[in-house]
């Protein structure tokens, strides 16, 4: 007789249906895993084995075959222990054979038969709860999995003895409950930033319609300090953007206690990772910071440090908003809608362009270190801007600074006008400026008389591509939703224009 036992296998973000098949059978005693497992998997033995020994279980001395059907479908991760135990408990008659009918099961075992947590339990249970199925898995888990659905059943058990306890009816396990953290202490707050008020203008507008935005001045003009000061402008995840973000978290196995957080993420990689470690790859294709930053910030500091390769693998996820990555045998697709932040230094030294200067490499300082980033690249950027050293009267006697709170209620009030327009639009999958793109932007964002004769004269002076012609048009919009404006003036066309000649500005002096 064989014992089936429902898991799954992750692809990206999706959970696919995976059957553990036991048999137990009489021959020389011996323990066979199939299945096209790696090396975790195929490790499963020994810790099963010991588990049920420390649960006062022996394996009988048959021959005993797994499969994990179906067999051409890659099998990667701990979690399999668990429904491999359970089906061999099946098997042998420690549990009921019908017990674990309508259940789907995932967990890592420890030796002595606890239950360590695993990754992608969010997915599992949402890909269970697509399938009628209740969820079997750790109690660290437990409040990630009761997510999914109010009405799905499921167990969180500490131990294997309190799984064969529960179905036996000596102690019955509670429906964990979900757990939502808001994050632990507060954001930093823009009032902190002492002058740069032009730069306080441009992170708002790149809050308000999720822009991209370079950042670019000498060592110790504040842009770090400006870009950690993002996320306290941004609204909290909406339900959809908060499940959406847990996932990819929860296959990278950084959800901590099983708790989501409406935060929205905020990644700030060194300037030395990789290109997978950016994008994601390696031989499980894990997610990378543009994934894990989806619906949230990417922050790059010290920009031309890093590798052109990697910065170039960006600008794919920063058109479509996915993450692909294909291997020989499969392609997975992550999502990485993200908002790219990044600062960097007009040269080596630093302090080119500063008054009284003179670099003793001269112009090269400057434009060999920019040339380390690709016109594309900077084609998908909406916002530059030149952040000069702060004023020495900035520091002594500063000025008042509006704190995070107020200037976020002006960027939540312009999200709401931009959805509101979207929906009326039609287009539901529509949130902020910077994802609309084609008929609809010229619907949107179409300027006046004055400002399509200013527009036509910018596209011929700038040379604008037509990526970054749509693109002004996208901040236009943005600045006219900010000022509770219905339409798109000239005054709105200028200003967006004046942040896309920045990075000319930067190209000549180099």
């Amino acid at each position: 007789m064989v014992q089936r036992v429902a898991t799954v296998a992750f692809e990206g973000v999706e959970a696919r249906p995976v059957d553990v098949q036991v048999q137990v059978s009489p021959g020389l005693p011996a323990f066979n895993l199939v299945g096209l497992a790696d090396k975790a998997v195929t490790e499963a033995k020994e810790r099963v084995r010991a588990a049920l020994i420390a649960s006062g279980l022996a394996l009988p001395a048959k021959r005993i075959t797994v499969n994990l059907a179906p067999a051409d479908l890659p099998k990667e991760g701990s979690h399999y222990d668990l429904p491999i135990a359970l089906g061999l408990m099946a098997a042998i008659g420690a549990l009921p054979s019908d017990a674990l009918d309508g259940f789907t099961v995932v967990g890592e075992l420890a030796l002595d038969g606890r239950l360590a947590p695993v990754a992608g339990v969010l997915p599992a249970a949402m890909g269970a709860n697509a399938r009628g199925h209740g969820l079997i898995c750790p109690a660290a888990c437990g409040p990630e999995a009761a997510w999914a659905s109010p009405d799905m059943a499921v167990l969180a058990p500490l131990s294997l003895i309190q799984i064969v306890n529960h179905f036996a009816g000596r102690q019955m396990l509670g429906r964990p409950e979900p757990r939502l953290e808001h994050g632990g202490g507060t954001l930093p707050d823009l009032a902190e930033v002492k002058g740069q008020e032009v730069a306080k203008r441009a992170l708002e507008i790149a809050a308000a319609g999720r822009h991209n935005l370079l950042l670019c001045g000498p060592p110790g003009a504040g842009k770090s300090m400006l870009a950690q000061r993002l996320p306290s402008l941004l609204p909290p995840l909406s339900p959809a953007e908060l499940l959406d973000v847990s996932m990819i978290a929860s296959v990278a196995g950084t959800l901590q206690g099983g708790a989501l957080t409406s935060r929205r993420p905020f990644r700030a990689p060194h300037h030395s990772a990789s290109m997978a470690a950016m994008v994601g790859g390696g031989m499980r294709a894990r997610p990378g910071e543009v994934s894990l930053a989806h619906n949230g910030v990417l922050f790059l500091d010290e920009l031309p440090e890093f590798q052109p390769a990697v910065l170039d693998s960006l600008r794919q996820p920063l058109e479509t908003g996915d993450a692909v990555i294909a291997r020989a045998n499969h392609r997975i697709a992550y999502p990485a809608r993200f908002q790219l932040v990044a600062a960097m230094n007009p040269c080596r030294c630093g302090r080119a362009g500063e008054p009284g200067h003179t670099c003793r490499r001269g112009p090269r300082c400057a434009s060999e270190y920019q040339a380390r980033l690709s016109g594309p690249f900077l084609d998908r950027i909406d916002l530059h801007l030149d952040v000069p050293a702060v004023a020495a009267i900035d520091l002594v006697r500063p000025g008042p600074a509006e704190p995070s709170a107020k200037v976020a209620a002006r960027v939540a009030e312009a999200r709401r006008l931009q959805r509101e327009r979207y929906l009326a639009l039609g287009r539901a999958d529509l949130f902020t400026n910077a994802e609309a793109s084609g008929p609809i932007l010229e619907a949107i964002a179409a300027p006046d008389e004055a400002g399509t004769a200013l527009l036509a004269d910018a596209a011929r002076l700038m040379r604008l591509s037509a990526r970054g012609y749509h693109r002004v048009l996208r901040v236009a919009r943005t600045l006219a939703d900010l000022a509770g404006a219905e339409s798109v003036g000239r005054t709105h066309l200028a200003e967006a224009l004046a942040y896309r000649a920045a990075a000319d500005r930067a190209a000549a002096a180099a």
